[in-house]
């Protein structure tokens, strides 16, 4: 039997030698491990180690190399031009439950390209979508502020908490939390007292000097299977809504709509979103392509992450609608 199989300590220095054959091997004839440890008298497990180790010392690097099919590609152009908005990046198709792994690769690529600096504010919102992103990660930002754009709310969800995808987030970067301890939609004597609190008022005052801001799409509300408890289903306007960022709902043409208690909604009202310089909404699907068609026409965002079959549809609505 080799040394190699019979010496656990002597596993992390293996020769060179022994590391670069395995490699060579496998990455550039194609042997497979089984026929690598017959040629070179080990186990397969050695062969396995082998490989991992010659990674780990830089003996082999492996590059992957994004499509120019996806967020360079004329698929990302022609969905920018549709919905007149700065920039698209495109995913591959998502599959499955989880969002985070899937979007966060776009979301990160957005954020790097704001540049930004310690001192400046980002915005999350809540939703699905961005508390999955945000516990992925979506790159470094030492000295940044999170902070949410939207309060908190009834649902013991913790993407309804976006002090939660706050705390995440904040975490994952590196930045500074600034947390907003807030219902979403206060009662009007609540709500009052709120806009003299300092901690709420420091918070609120940030949406105003945000220079970025990762938002969610949701689809119409009155379709959802979890619909916010604070907003009424019997409200006739809700009727015609078809989607919402930051809880601000809007019809197919991205006016805002109103419903009973909406003026008390403690999120960034539509012009404050327009200012922001850099609005990455972040979504995903067949029921979310009206939504995020309207919302582009209102400027709840400029940029926009999203998959590839999604972004065909978005460009047949776009032309349709």
């Amino acid at each position: 039997m080799n040394a190699a199989d019979v010496a656990p300590e002597a596993q992390a220095r293996f020769p060179h030698e022994l590391m670069y054959a395995a490699a060579q091997q496998y990455y550039m004839e194609d042997a497979t491990q089984g026929d690598i440890a017959k040629r070179l008298g080990v186990s397969r497990a050695t062969v396995s180690r082998l490989l991992t180790e010659a990674r780990r010392q830089g003996i082999v690097e492996i590059k992957v190399h994004r499509p120019a099919t996806l967020e360079d590609g004329p698929l990302a152009a022609e969905v920018a031009q549709a919905l007149d908005l700065r920039r698209v990046y495109l995913v591959p198709r998502v599959s499955g439950h989880a969002l985070g792994p899937w979007l966060a690769p776009g979301v990160t690529r957005a954020l790097a390209q704001v540049g930004l600096e310690s001192g400046d504010v980002v915005l999350v919102s809540s939703g699905t979508t961005v508390y999955e992103c945000a516990r992925e990660g979506l790159g470094q930002y030492p000295g940044v502020t999170i902070a949410p754009a939207v309060g908190g709310q009834e649902e013991p969800q913790p993407w309804f908490q976006t002090n939660e995808t706050t705390r995440i987030l904040a975490e994952r970067a590196g930045g500074v939390p600034a947390y907003l301890y807030a219902p979403a939609l206060p009662g009007p004597e609540l709500f009052y007292s709120l806009q003299h609190e300092p901690s709420v008022r420091r918070v609120m005052d940030l949406w105003a000097h945000a220079k970025c801001a990762v938002v969610g799409v949701g689809s119409a509300p009155l379709m959802r299977q979890m619909v916010p408890a604070f907003m009424p289903r019997d409200a006739d306007s809700l009727r015609r809504a078809v989607g919402d960022v930051c809880m601000r709902v809007y019809d197919r043409d991205g006016a805002p709509i109103t419903y009973p208690g909406s003026e008390r909604l403690v999120a960034p009202k539509l012009e404050e979103l327009r200012r922001i310089p850099h609005t990455i909404a972040v979504a995903v699907g067949a029921e979310k392509v009206l939504s995020i068609v309207a919302g582009a026409r209102g400027g709840y965002f400029n940029q926009l992450v999203t998959d590839a079959p999604t972004a065909e549809g978005l460009v047949a609505a776009a032309h349709q609608l």
